[in-house]
């Protein structure tokens, strides 16, 4: 094992905004949220945002705060200018400055809310956090090329966890726990689970895992998507990165393909995790996951039936997660106890603790 860690560090690692490592783009929305009809309110690594688009289709980020009389511009409507405050009218535009106030010529300089950097990018919407040294962005935000690759479908959501956010990285830099807690959905045998060819590498602040699975069962989400003739090699790619994590998964019947060939057929699986704090003890989940279709005909009734599919194992993972944490608060200041399973999951953890002691 790379590590130990205390149950403590778990949860005394989230007591301060600091402990957010910075200068970093973290995912604040996927683009289908975000609308020229609606605002949308959303907190991210304790920061208070709106969002909207502009009449041109510009995602807009702005403090989600009137600087009148304090309600939410979130309460508030979009216009053609920008967002009017629900209150006494105030429209400001995507800058957050001030251009209109109601009954009223001059406008105060002062009259003007924080404008986040955000950019849209293959349909995520991502949100600059950056330090004193780096308010504006210092890089471009993460390619995440699946969404617009015509190979594939996909669609996705957001959940709400009340739990830190890297309780979730454990989850997901550990798929050995799918045999137990999946077993109606991705899983499978567990005992091949646990016992799956395994490599961990790290290059700077990357994590990569691959576990391979040859002659398995398919589990049930793959028998419903695809026609697999009986046994199956199975794959999974896990990239770790600190704001999000990309899971390649899937399977081809047994002795058909290389699980080392980019270009392998089969049945796949391209899940993005993005994981953002919303609070030291709540976070955000934006997932999306993209399969391949084998018959074009079909390609919509297949998504339809893996992002169920998908759902249906999220919503498992995030019972687990959340008693998870609850059972740490009820029992706290105890050790926990490292298995070979948890290899990568520590060392995107020291990733972290480093960042942060740069931050």
């Amino acid at each position: 094992m790379d590590q130990v860690f205390k149950k403590t560090d778990m949860v005394e690692n989230n007591k301060s905004l600091n402990l957010f490592p910075k200068n970093q783009w973290y995912v604040c929305a996927l683009s289908k949220e975000i609308s020229t009809e609606k605002p949308l309110a959303r907190t991210v690594l304790n920061t208070n945002l709106v969002l909207f688009r502009h009449h041109n289709g510009q995602a807009v980020a702005l403090e989600d705060r009137c600087c009148h009389r304090a309600l939410a511009l979130s309460c508030g409507v979009i216009e053609e200018g920008g967002i009017r405050c629900g209150y006494h009218g105030l429209l400001y535009n995507q800058t957050g400055r001030c251009i209109e106030i109601p009954g009223q010529e001059k406008i105060p300089s002062k009259a003007k809310v924080k404008a986040y950097p955000i950019q849209e990018k293959n349909q995520i919407i991502w949100f600059w956090y950056g330090s004193e040294e780096h308010p504006v962005p210092n890089c471009e935000p993460p390619e995440y090329s699946i969404h617009d690759d015509e190979r594939y479908v996909f669609d996705g959501d957001v959940y709400h966890y009340d739990a830190p956010y890297q309780l979730i990285h454990d989850n997901l830099m550990d798929l050995s726990h799918l045999g137990y807690v999946h077993l109606k959905t991705i899983g499978g045998n567990a005992t091949v689970h646990m016992n799956a060819q395994m490599k961990v590498e790290q290059e700077g602040n990357t994590v990569t895992v691959i576990r391979h699975m040859p002659g398995s069962e398919p589990p049930p989400t793959y028998k419903m998507a695809y026609p697999f003739k009986d046994k199956v090699d199975r794959w999974q790619e896990i990239v770790f990165k600190v704001s999000h994590i990309t899971i390649w998964t899937g399977a081809v019947d047994a002795d058909t393909d290389k699980l080392d060939d980019p270009q392998r057929q089969g049945f796949h699986m391209r899940g993005f995790h993005g994981i953002t704090p919303e609070t030291e003890t709540t976070s955000h989940y934006f997932w999306t996951m993209a399969t391949n279709p084998t018959d074009p005909e079909k390609a919509e009734e297949l998504k339809a039936v893996v992002i169920q599919q998908t759902k249906d194992t999220f919503d498992e993972d995030r019972i687990v997660i959340t008693d998870q944490y609850q059972n740490m608060l009820r029992i706290p200041n105890s050790n926990m106890v490292d298995i070979h399973v948890d290899v990568a999951a520590n060392r995107a953890r020291r990733i972290i603790k480093e960042l942060l002691q740069v931050s």
